[in-house]
């Protein structure tokens, strides 16, 4: 079940946020307990949280997992490729999961900023993981751009409705059938994670949905469940629905009664 994300292989299919969780500590337990190999940090956080934003890294640095830096809160092409320059130099990696947001209220991003932000940064040596909608030409220009994974939004962030278009969903998978997908924003609950993995998304990114659990560990345990269980369903084949009742005992050769 090895997930290849940029030439990196990975064996989890989580990808964990680390904002907003009550303590550090409760964060430590969250990432242990869900498995992630990858978590994503805002420099927002890190550049403004002083000598606490320092302390911050060396937590993420000790659970001996892969930081994906983050451009949240941008709004524009330079403000955001400007914050991931900035990332690469504290975080020493080329990985970023790139955000540009183009309404405030729903946060959905602007897709002609977002692609021409992926252009220049993957000219620049980035990796980039663009956060994205649902839609196919904005998702083959990303492709263009340098893009070689694909994170549409189900939902908007932190909304936690779960999937509002599965058959927008449903026609990315089959139009991008050998690229990396992962369904990053909208995800509430661990049945939500396990639609969209059986649907075959090869992973599924989320961080409120922890984070503002009642109990944050165990909420990471099941979602890392979830995620995994429905990974197997798909590899296994699921049975699709059915307009009619088929029995599940022969009819031939039962038994007759005169």
């Amino acid at each position: 079940m090895t997930l290849i994300l940029y030439d990196v292989a990975l064996q989890s299919r989580l990808l964990l946020g680390t904002a907003r969780y009550p303590s550090p500590t409760v964060l430590e337990q969250a990432v242990r307990c869900s498995g992630t190999e990858i978590v994503t940090v805002s420099l927002r956080r890190e550049t403004a949280g002083g000598k606490s934003g320092g302390e911050f890294f060396d937590l993420i640095r000790a659970l001996g997992v892969r930081v994906l830096p983050n451009t949240a809160g941008c709004h524009s092409v330079s403000e955001a490729i400007l914050t991931a320059r900035m990332a690469r130099e504290v975080f020493g990696t080329n990985w970023v999961k790139l955000e540009v947001i183009g309404h405030q209220d729903t946060l959905q991003p602007d897709v002609f900023a977002l692609v021409e932000a992926a252009r220049i940064l993957s000219e620049d040596g980035f990796n980039v993981f663009p956060y994205t909608t649902d839609d196919l030409v904005v998702g083959e220009k990303l492709l263009d751009a340098g893009c070689k994974v694909l994170m549409p939004w189900c939902a908007p962030i932190g909304s936690a409705m779960g999937p509002q278009n599965m058959v927008g969903l449903k026609a990315m998978r089959a139009e991008f059938a050998d690229i990396p997908l992962i369904v990053d924003a909208g995800i509430g609950r661990p049945s939500h994670a396990l639609q969209v993995m059986e649907l075959g998304y090869d992973a599924v990114l989320l961080n409120t949905a922890v984070s503002g659990a009642g109990d944050p560990a165990s909420m990471a345990q099941a979602f890392g469940s979830a995620i995994t269980a429905g990974r197997i369903a798909y590899l296994a084949g699921p049975l699709e629905p059915r307009d009619m009742a088929v029995p599940s005992t022969p009819v031939i050769g039962k038994g007759v009664f005169a």
